[in-house]
């Protein structure tokens, strides 16, 4: 039996660092055991132009930790009046690594988001050509589509259609949810679609938030789905398939905001990610592709090399995590996966 296993260090394809004291207090969490993260840009106001770009991985910089080598891939936030010539300048100086689109209310703090694709298509297009991906939040808000149908409907009518109409376009589809986006992305070639899959979707399914009580902090967007939609992505993680890779999506918000008649939506799972993965992945008795989903396969979509350092996961005693963070304005509750985690993390070693 396992009980020891060193892999490259890996990184996060799609994570919330938010800004100021939360920025402070969540990003060495993060920088612990991650080399690099694609940094989402949905702040308020949001990261929409070179220079705003700019100046946020400047302020991810000031706060990392001492000595510490963390690199933050910066994007940007797509809306209808975002300058393709600004976009292309950005991607050819290496000040971003991807775009993020939203559609206009799809989850916190997306109101800038698209609403008319025909009017970021210059955009797109300009992405197309430079080999630029795109990062998409992939669910409809259209108020009549039930919320556990989002994902599907988008993946009819807004992905395919789009990938059609470009298909050069080099698309993530995040935080995938359910079978049906685990069985298009598998469709797709592998050079042109890649999807990240969060922590907690691999663990948590609709009746950890709702049944015998509503449990806030499992509460995310998208929404989790069945277990029969769990089970797909963990499937999907455990292949190999090198179109599937870790994002995820760790989003943190304050218990105050949390816990409200209408509260946020998010997991902040960055804390203790490694070790949840490490049971998930050896519950499925697929360990070995564990470095693949976390390690390998997110540079390699995104064309850039693995980290040369590694980490080791060492099994024994259950690990005791911090059941929250604390900021300047209150605690950040960590992920609960509702189960021990007996993976501990070392390193990262050169």
């Amino acid at each position: 039996m396992t009980d020891r296993l060193t892999l490259r260090q890996p990184d996060d394809w799609h994570l919330h660092l938010r800004d100021g004291d939360m920025l402070r207090a969540v990003l060495p969490e993060t920088a612990r055991h991650f080399a690099r993260a694609i940094i989402m840009p949905n702040l308020v106001p949001p990261v929409v132009t070179a220079a705003d770009a700019a100046d946020y991985r400047d302020r991810i910089m000031a706060a990392k930790p001492l000595n510490n080598g963390f690199k933050p891939l910066m994007t940007l936030y797509l809306t209808e009046t975002t300058d393709a010539k600004d976009v292309r300048a950005a991607a050819e100086i290496g000040l971003i690594t991807a775009v993020k689109l939203y559609p206009a209310g799809a989850t916190t703090n997306s109101a800038s988001g698209v609403r008319d694709l025909d009017k970021v298509m210059r955009v797109l297009e300009t992405m197309a050509q430079i080999g630029l991906p795109l990062c998409l939040h992939g669910e409809v808000t259209t108020p009549d589509v039930d919320i556990f149908d989002r994902e599907a409907v988008f993946i009819d009518t807004v992905l395919a259609p789009l990938r059609e109409r470009l298909p050069g376009l080099r698309t993530v589809l995040e935080h995938v949810t359910t079978r049906d986006g685990v069985d298009y992305v598998a469709s797709e070639p592998e050079d042109s679609m890649g999807a990240t899959i969060t922590t907690h979707h691999l663990i948590i399914d609709r009746n950890h938030i709702l049944a015998g009580g509503i449990r806030p902090h499992y509460y995310c967007l998208p929404v989790a789905k069945r277990a029969t939609h769990r089970d797909a992505l963990i499937a999907a993680a455990t292949s190999g398939d090198p179109r599937f890779f870790l994002g995820t999506d760790s989003a943190p918000h304050l218990d105050a905001a949390k816990l409200q008649p209408c509260g946020c939506a998010g997991c902040f799972t960055a804390t203790n990610t490694l070790s949840c993965l490490a049971e998930v992945f050896e519950r499925a008795g697929t360990l070995d592709r564990l470095e693949g989903f976390a390690s390998l396969h997110g540079p390699a979509f995104y064309k850039l090399p693995v980290n040369e350092r590694s980490i080791t996961l060492v099994k024994g005693a259950p690990v005791a995590y911090p059941a929250a963070i604390d900021t300047a304005e209150g605690p950040v509750t960590v992920f609960d996966p509702g189960f021990p985690l007996h993976w501990r993390v070392e390193g990262p070693q050169t």
